[in-house]
């Protein structure tokens, strides 16, 4: 029988490659996404690759993600995966920043992630599913101006071991850490564009080029796996070896 996925913010960018690689692989996806051009526009381009569903959602709000999972049992019968990737930033100096957008990115990057895993949990349980969060490496160093969003990341990755323990051993949750992942191509039609990379963009990194979203695609699949039944409550740094660099002007 079939797997089903939900992945939400999976209209564009890295959310975008999973749901693709999801389909290649015959696992159902429904894509849980606030940006309705873009999540009808994935749902239409890759329709012919398997069975997918567009699920207008603002993970933010409860009765948005209750109907989302409810839309997604009503349509496949049950819940195998939850990939909590959707994301906002609002980027400026702490001075200028309102109450009103810190809750926002909050609201966005984890309450969202928290409560799609509420609600999708009795029905994981019963597949002895998987959760995979997407963090970032801004949980763990930062450029200025970033206090929501890395906070949001950070908490994503705290949540990550605390659900792998309360839901254990039934579901396995883990997270990914992206560091540069180019996902200009991976845009909804109207904001697509080729990637404007430098040589320095690609050889600073100590893996020799900027990352894409199929890197993240692919550590999900494994994630995902049975070969991974042993990992939970684990981080995966996926940003070329970023984070191992010392640098010094």
């Amino acid at each position: 029988m079939d797997k089903v996925a939900i992945v939400t913010g999976g209209g564009q960018g890295i959310g975008k490659a999973i749901a693709r690689r999801f389909l290649e692989n015959n696992i159902s996806v429904v894509i849980a996404e606030i940006d309705e051009e873009a999540g009808k526009e994935t749902e239409e381009e890759y329709s012919s690759l398997g069975k997918i569903k567009f699920v207008k959602t603002d993970v933010s709000k409860e009765e948005d993600v209750i109907n989302m999972v409810e839309e997604t049992v009503k349509t496949f019968g049950k819940i195998n995966y939850l990939i909590n990737n959707a994301g906002i930033s609002i980027n400026k100096p702490i001075s200028e920043l309102t109450l009103e957008e810190w809750n926002k990115v909050l609201g966005v990057n984890l309450t969202g992630a928290f409560l799609c895993a509420k609600y999708t949990s009795p029905y994981l349980r019963k597949e002895k599913g998987v959760i995979i969060n997407i963090s970032s490496t801004r949980a763990f160093m930062s450029e200025p101006n970033t206090e929501a969003y890395s906070a949001s990341k950070g908490g994503i990755y705290a949540l990550t071991h605390a659900l792998a323990i309360s839901l254990g051993p039934e579901v396995r949750v883990n997270c990914i850490s992206p560091g540069w992942i180019e996902t200009s191509e991976w845009k909804k039609k109207a904001l697509r564009r080729k990637p404007e990379l430098t040589e320095l963009d690609h050889t600073q990194h100590p893996a020799g080029r900027v990352g894409k979203p199929e890197d993240i695609a692919s550590l999900v699949m494994f994630l995902i796996s049975e070969e991974a039944e042993f990992i939970t409550g684990a981080n995966f740094i996926v940003d070329g070896g970023m984070t191992r660099k010392m640098i010094y002007l």
